[in-house]
């Protein structure tokens, strides 16, 4: 069995050598790796994420492709995406090795920027993509469509295209509806539309949403990269399904993501606790 350990700029050091010797002494080979390294995973049976949900991200881009699963240790502080905390590893590991675990899909976002009838860029996410205004744009004025059918024109600081996943990130903090992270749908949420009829919308399975920028410049990131990518006027940000779903390592059971909203996000907690 071959394992690629994928971890973070400031991973602690003593988790990730502790990760690794967990691992081979599982007579399991073991490849370490920086998730912002270009690296081929080819040839991997797991990719184990120590982490933040930045981390898992990067891991699932990286596994998506490859029909590889994905396995996320929390070191950060949320740790939404991720199924273990760090003092819980070794653990899960020997039940990844019983085959004791179920693997939960995901939905990957598929992103396209065209100019003209050229493909200018490509990338896949698990969370979202963002169209938001760049230098000395104030605002952007987007031209949606769905399927081919025109949905309008607003002007806003830009819109989140996310995936069921992506729905309690960023989407989340800019108003949009929670989704449970097996759903297909998409979900389009405008960031400070000008318009206050504006509103989050979930589209069905199966169609692409394409923001065409009619008056920019504007800026895209997928995922939160750190790199944005310039969208000139005239360009089509055109975001779909990725042909693969992610495969993610659950011990847990499918009903736990609601636990999760509680423990994690605090939703439907009293604000001010009963005492």
């Amino acid at each position: 069995m071959k394992v690629y350990v994928v971890h973070a700029p400031g991973a602690d050091e003593h988790m990730v050598v502790q990760a690794m010797g967990q691992l081979e002494a599982k007579s399991v080979e073991a490849v370490e790796m920086h998730r912002d390294a270009p690296a081929d995973v080819k040839g991997a049976d797991l990719i184990l994420t120590l982490g933040g949900d930045g981390t898992f991200l990067a891991g699932a881009r990286l596994a998506a492709p490859m029909g590889i699963p994905v396995l996320g240790v929390n070191l950060g502080r949320l740790g939404f995406l991720t199924e273990l905390e760090h003092d819980q590893l070794e653990e899960g590991f020997r039940r990844y090795l019983d085959k004791d675990f179920r693997i939960e899909e995901r939905n990957m976002l598929q992103v396209t920027v065209l100019r003209g009838e050229r493909a200018v860029a490509h990338a896949i996410g698990l969370n979202e993509v963002v169209v938001d205004h760049s230098g000395e744009a104030r605002i952007v004025r987007l031209e949606i469509d769905v399927g081919g059918q025109r949905v309008g024109v607003i002007d806003a600081d830009g819109a989140i295209v996310a995936t069921a996943s992506g729905s309690t990130a960023y989407a989340l903090a800019s108003g949009g509806p929670i989704l449970e992270p097996t759903l297909r749908d998409l979900v389009l949420v405008p960031l400070s539309p000008f318009a206050l009829t504006v509103r989050p919308i979930v589209f069905a399975p199966g169609q692409d949403i394409s923001l065409g920028v009619v008056r920019g410049p504007a800026e895209m990131r997928v995922d939160g990269g750190r790199r944005s990518r310039a969208v000139a006027a005239g360009d089509v940000v055109r975001c779909g399904s990725y042909e693969r779903p992610l495969k993610v390592v659950r011990f847990s059971p499918p009903e736990s993501f609601y636990q999760r909203l509680a423990q994690k996000l605090g939703w439907g907690r009293p604000l001010v606790p009963k005492g």
